[in-house]
């Protein structure tokens, strides 16, 4: 998709023209110009009850003399309350709103969004400007300053919209867009176009990633098995200029992945290791930080032989959600920062209850050397997770990021609105990813991590096991993965926004790809502030 930034003045015609309709400003100035250009077109709908600015309601006309050939007034409520996290649900709404029908050329006239956002954001310069960006240089004016982040989560919108609600909004593996070629966003003039083109080439970017993610969580279990993880991050790797290492069960056999082979035992699909890697061997990023980032990918989780019950078991072909979204995260930083040194690491597994399955009881040596104990094989995640935290030891990192759809406790906890947080990384770390979560909207909950809950995983047989009591799950979870590592480390429980049963915050049903967002933020930015 071809993306225009251009002054209001200069806007060519396109087959439809996105107007925002505030629910508290109805004469507002450039509604007022729209209408007197398209002959009437608002004053005829509002008579009738239409285009009254009702969050998120769309009403399709005709534009009259507008250089469009329709109208498209998008409800966004009372101005006062339109933010960031707003303007992105509007945009999604608008484009949802054209799903299956040939609009080639959407036009979106940004500059009563940018209006807006100076008039309600007083924060908006201490929020660091574009969301993905460096931020704003400290000259800009506070009018360019908002017309740059429209531009950067209108991008987000569209894109967003575009994939995760289809027809009837209903979620899809391949959705039904409209057939978009060019969207042109209009802002005022004095906008400092530069800035808004590299906000828009960012926000596409990021935004393509995160709608890619969302396509391989919605891949059923006999579509994307871990095999099939392994070529869709070969395809990107090549795509994107980054190695891929793929890592067979014979060989982690031969090096003594123990968990995580215990863990696909009983499935006829083999588990993998898969590895994303760039930059030169041994760099640094530009913080003087060798960078890693682990993701759980459970293709399928039946709960193995401590099966899990079989009420909305189909939602378990989400587990998935971590690997697949450390290994988009690396191919996302590698577009937006190519050479920048990187590494994603993901465990891929099923499963399964069959006849060679592992056994609750069962004891098995890590890939560290470590015996662990089995006793529920529904706690499979932190298995395949600690073999492959190991692993990433050899790319001597100075910081590793998890990411896993690990316990139903951290869902139970905090619900689909945030991350569980935890680990041993120092409080600048914590801090600065905490700025990239309210950047973002991927927001995250800090646990505790005392050492008391180690003692919740004591193994009278072995080094530890697998699974404590009912108290504190998602806390032991984290813990067991602590023996497993000897670096600074962040441990991310997103089992209650990687997917979800209904719309929450600009998210759509099923697969969300969270992660990205915050995991591209928090690696790009900070090194270019």
């Amino acid at each position: 998709m071809r993306i225009i930034i251009t002054a209001k003045s200069a806007a060519a015609k396109a087959g439809v023209l996105v107007t925002p309709v505030f629910s508290d400003q109805l004469d507002a100035p450039h509604l007022r110009e729209t209408d007197s250009k398209s002959g009437g077109r608002i004053a005829a709908l509002r008579a009738i009850g239409e285009g009254t600015g009702s969050r998120y309601s769309c009403t399709l006309t005709s534009a009259g003399r507008l250089p469009a050939e329709h109208l498209l007034l998008v409800g966004a409520g009372p101005r006062a309350d339109f933010g960031r996290q707003e303007l992105q649900r509007w945009a999604s709404a608008a484009t949802r709103r054209l799903a299956g029908r040939k609009v080639t050329r959407l036009a979106i006239d940004a500059t009563g969004i940018v209006a807006a956002l100076t008039s309600t954001s007083p924060a908006l310069r201490a929020e660091g400007g574009a969301s993905f960006g460096p931020g704003l240089s400290t000259n800009a004016t506070k009018q360019s300053d908002a017309a740059v982040i429209a531009v950067d989560f209108i991008v987000r919108g569209v894109i967003d919209g575009s994939f995760h609600e289809g027809i009837g909004g209903k979620s899809v593996i391949e959705a039904q867009p409209a057939a978009l070629t060019v969207l042109e966003i209009i802002v005022p003039a004095g906008t400092d176009l530069a800035a808004a083109n590299e906000g828009a080439r960012r926000a596409e970017i990021i935004a393509s990633g995160v709608v890619r993610t969302r396509r391989w969580s919605n891949y059923p279990a006999n579509e994307m098995p871990p095999l099939g993880i392994a070529e869709e991050a070969r395809d990107r790797a090549r795509a994107v200029g980054l190695r891929a290492t793929i890592i067979t069960a014979a060989q982690l056999q031969r090096m003594g992945a123990g968990m995580l082979l215990a863990v696909g035992k009983g499935s006829k699909n083999p588990p993998c290791l898969v590895v994303l890697s760039g930059g030169k061997p041994g760099a640094k990023d530009p913080l003087g930080r060798r960078l890693a980032m682990v993701g759980k990918g459970v293709c399928f989780d039946t709960g193995g032989i401590s099966l899990k019950p079989p009420a909305e078991m189909e939602e378990m072909k989400h587990d998935k959600n971590g690997a697949i979204a450390v290994l988009e995260a690396a191919a996302t930083i590698a577009q937006l920062d190519p050479g920048r040194p990187i590494h994603a690491v993901a465990a891929c597994v099923e499963n399964m209850p069959g006849g060679n399955a592992t056994r609750p009881g069962d004891v098995v040596t890590a890939l560290n050397g470590k015996r662990v104990e089995i006793t529920n094989t529904d706690a499979e995640g932190r298995l395949i997770l600690a073999d492959a935290l190991h692993y990433a030891k050899k790319y001597q990192p100075k910081l590793v990021i998890d990411l896993a759809t690990l316990t139903g406790a951290a869902s139970r906890a905090i619900g689909p609105y945030a991350t569980v947080a935890m680990g041993t990384a120092d409080r600048p770390t914590w801090d600065a990813l905490q700025a990239s979560a309210g950047m973002t909207h991927e927001r995250l909950v800090e646990f505790p991590f005392w050492d008391d809950y180690k003692d919740l995983i004591k193994s009278e047989i072995a080094d530890i096991k697998n699974i404590g009591g009912a108290e504190a799950g998602m806390i032991t979870a984290g813990k067991f993965l602590e023996y497993f590592i000897d670096y600074p480390y962040v441990h991310l429980d997103i089992a209650g926004p990687a997917f979800l049963d209904r719309p929450v915050t600009y998210y759509g049903k099923g697969g969300t790809g969270v992660g990205v967002r915050l995991l591209t933020h928090f690696l790009t930015a900070q090194s270019r502030a």
